[in-house]
């Protein structure tokens, strides 16, 4: 039997408690996760790549299922290359749901073998989002009831 490998792409920018929740509840599906942080040419991050990639090691440094990666171009072809089945994606929102679902049905048309796995987050957390993280950051709030224990953000 081949190994389950799943991928987790987002710019995580910053990782929040819902991204660690998600994650976390995906663990027991898959022999493997790698978080997969898309670069994007055409989008403004306010934390630096390098960062956000440690955040993440940190955050589950004691967990031997979960690697960090950053790629860019398709999701799917990132998935052929580290020979992912399956992509895991959040829902917070109907909104998230019609997005989701319309890049997932069209990952389907040029991926056949592989599937999206859609994890709800547990409801004290589904408010949560990166944008919003951020935007307490730079109105200098504290931002720390929002990521994984251990992450410091600063204003950029």
């Amino acid at each position: 039997m081949s190994k389950r490998i799943a991928i987790f792409p987002g710019s995580f920018d910053p990782i929040t408690k819902g991204h660690e929740s998600i994650l976390k509840r995906a663990l027991p599906l898959f022999d493997e996760i790698v978080v997969a942080i898309g670069i994007n040419s055409h989008k403004n991050n306010y934390f630096p790549i390098e960062q956000r990639e440690a955040w993440i090691k940190q955050v589950f440094k004691d967990e031997k299922k979960v690697t960090v990666a950053t790629y860019s171009g398709l999701t799917i072809d990132f998935c052929k290359q580290v020979g992912a089945e399956f992509i895991v994606r959040g829902l917070r929102t109907s909104a998230d749901f019609e997005f989701e679902k319309a890049i997932a049905q069209n990952n389907k048309i040029m991926a056949p073998s592989i599937e999206t796995i859609f994890i709800l987050p547990v409801p004290e957390l589904s408010a949560i989002n990166s944008t919003i993280v951020r935007d307490i950051i730079r109105n200098n709030g504290d931002a720390s009831p929002f990521v994984p224990q251990g992450i410091v953000l600063t204003k950029q």
